[in-house]
C-alpha cells in the first residue's frame, strides 16, 4: 500500500505565493516521476508540473517562470512553489507519482488539496 498526503494549499490573494508538499510513504521502492496536477470546477484535470527521477522537469505554458517543482528523494516528497499566483490557478491540487513496489510501475494519487486564489 502507498499513501500520499499532501499539504500546503489554502485562500491567498492574487499576486502570493503558496508552497505545496506531497509525501508518499509505505510499500513503494522507487519512484520515477512525481508531479502535481490540478483540476478546476467544470474543466478536466490537468498537468502543473513533474519531475523525474534525473531531475528533468515539465511544465504547463499556464505556470512557466511562476512555478518550481522539486524533490527530496531522500523523504520521498515533492514540492511545488507557486508565486505570482492568479485567481486562474483556484483548483484542487493533485499530487501524482509514479513508482514501483517490485512489479512493474504504478500510478499513485493523493487526495488532494484546495488552493483558492482570490481577493
Amino acid at each position: 500500500q502507498v499513501q500520499l498526503v499532501e499539504s500546503g494549499g489554502g485562500l491567498v490573494q492574487p499576486g502570493g505565493s503558496l508552497r505545496l508538499s506531497c509525501a508518499a510513504s509505505g510499500n513503494i521502492f522507487s519512484i520515477y516521476v512525481m508531479g502535481w496536477y490540478r483540476q478546476a470546477p467544470g474543466k478536466q484535470r490537468e498537468l502543473v508540473a513533474q519531475i523525474r527521477r534525473g531531475g528533468s522537469t515539465d511544465y504547463a505554458d499556464s505556470v512557466k517562470g511562476r512555478f518550481t517543482i522539486s524533490r527530496d528523494s531522500a523523504k520521498n516528497t515533492v514540492y511545488l512553489q507557486m508565486n505570482s499566483l492568479k485567481p486562474e490557478d483556484t483548483a484542487v491540487y493533485y499530487c501524482k507519482i509514479d513508482g514501483s513496489s517490485g512489479v512493474g510501475v504504478n500510478s499513485y494519487w493523493g487526495q488532494g488539496t484546495q488552493v483558492t486564489v482570490s481577493s
